[in-house]
């Protein structure tokens, strides 16, 4: 028996829906901002899969993602198809000057140790990393020039 947790945190972004959206659905810079994942590949020959490796104390997972939806603007939302089992989405919220980035991220771990892990520790050190990921997200575009947010704008 698999249990699925999941963990939904947003933030405010202090950017345009064009740059915020442009920035993050380029998936191989999501290394930048988020503290574990250490790459991402999007195959060429098919680029709504792109492989992902995380790292962090020692322990290192991959997996092949899928893209299963995509929404300008909106929403891209995957789920593994290989590798760690993981699904989630983030949606985009266009607020004019500012933009909300919502993101869930959900994984499957074995019967009653995901229920207990889930309620001793795992659940908050995953909200709390990816809580931290959308903050560094939302400083990386805070502190881009004015000129590479530009040229992130027009791609």
């Amino acid at each position: 028996m698999t249990n699925w947790l999941e963990h939904s945190v947003q933030v405010e972004v202090g950017a345009p829906i064009d740059l915020v959206w442009n920035l993050w659905s380029d998936l191989e810079q999501m290394p930048l901002w988020m503290k574990w994942i250490d790459s991402v590949k999007v195959l060429e020959d098919n680029p709504e899969l792109s492989r992902w490796k995380l790292a962090s104390r020692g322990f290192e997972f991959t997996w092949l993602s899928r893209i299963l939806k995509l929404n300008k603007h909106q929403i891209i939302q995957w789920e593994s198809v290989d590798g760690l089992p993981n699904k989630g989405a983030v949606r985009f919220y266009d607020r004019g000057d500012s933009s909300i980035v919502k993101l869930t991220i959900a994984y499957a771990i074995p019967g009653i140790l995901g229920q207990l892990m889930d309620n001793l520790f795992l659940g908050k050190i995953v909200e709390s990393t990816i809580a931290a990921d959308l903050e560094r997200f939302r400083d990386y575009i805070k502190n881009l020039p004015a000129d590479r947010k530009q040229e992130i704008i027009n791609r």
